[in-house]
C-alpha cells in the first residue's frame, strides 16, 4: 500500500518548483503542465521504494523532457513572429519580460537546457546535476560554459536590439 498523504505532501511542497523548472525546459506553460504530470506519474508509481524523491523527480522530469523532444511532432507549431505585433503596456509587457529567459533558454539544445536549469534554477552541484542527468562532470561543465556563452550572446543582442 502506498503512502498517499506522503506523495500528496511531496507534491505540494515540491510541485511549484517542479512546474517551474519544467516550464523553463520545455519554454511553454502547458507543455511543463504536461511534463510535470508525466514526472509525478513516475515518481507516484515508485513512490516507497525510492529515498530521495526530488532527485529522482528531477531525473524524471528531464528524461521525460527529452524523450519528448525526440519525437516527431506533427501537430500545430508556434512562430517567434506574430502576424501583429502586440500592444505591450501594464501586466502584458512585464509578462513579456518574465517570457524572455524561457525564449532565450528554447534555443539552447535540450541537454544544454537541462543543465542550466540543473544547476541555476535547481541549484544543484556539478556533482548532483551530473548524477541527475546521468552526464560525467567534465560534460555538465562543458555544456554549462556552452550555454552560458550563448545566452549571454542572446542577451547581448535582445539588449541592444538585435533581439526583438
Amino acid at each position: 500500500m502506498r503512502d498517499e498523504a506522503g506523495f500528496r505532501a511531496f507534491v505540494e511542497t515540491n510541485g511549484a518548483t517542479l512546474l517551474h523548472a519544467a516550464r523553463l525546459l520545455t519554454g511553454d506553460h502547458h507543455r511543463g503542465e504536461d511534463l510535470v504530470q508525466t514526472a509525478l506519474t513516475k515518481v507516484y508509481l515508485k513512490w516507497g521504494k525510492i529515498d530521495t524523491p526530488l532527485p529522482y523527480a528531477r531525473k524524471a522530469l528531464v528524461n521525460a523532457h527529452i524523450d519528448q523532444t525526440r519525437r516527431k511532432w506533427w501537430g500545430e507549431r508556434s512562430t517567434d513572429v506574430l502576424p501583429e505585433p502586440p500592444v505591450l503596456t501594464g501586466e502584458v509587457a512585464a509578462s513579456d519580460l518574465r517570457d524572455e529567459l524561457r525564449r532565450m533558454l528554447s534555443g539552447l539544445s535540450p541537454r544544454d537546457r537541462a543543465v542550466v536549469v540543473m544547476r541555476y534554477y535547481c541549484d544543484l552541484s556539478e556533482q548532483d546535476t551530473a548524477a541527475t542527468l546521468g552526464l560525467a562532470i567534465g560534460t555538465v561543465k562543458s555544456s554549462c560554459a556552452r550555454a552560458l556563452a550563448r545566452l549571454r550572446v542572446e542577451a547581448t543582442s535582445a539588449a541592444g536590439g538585435g533581439g526583438r
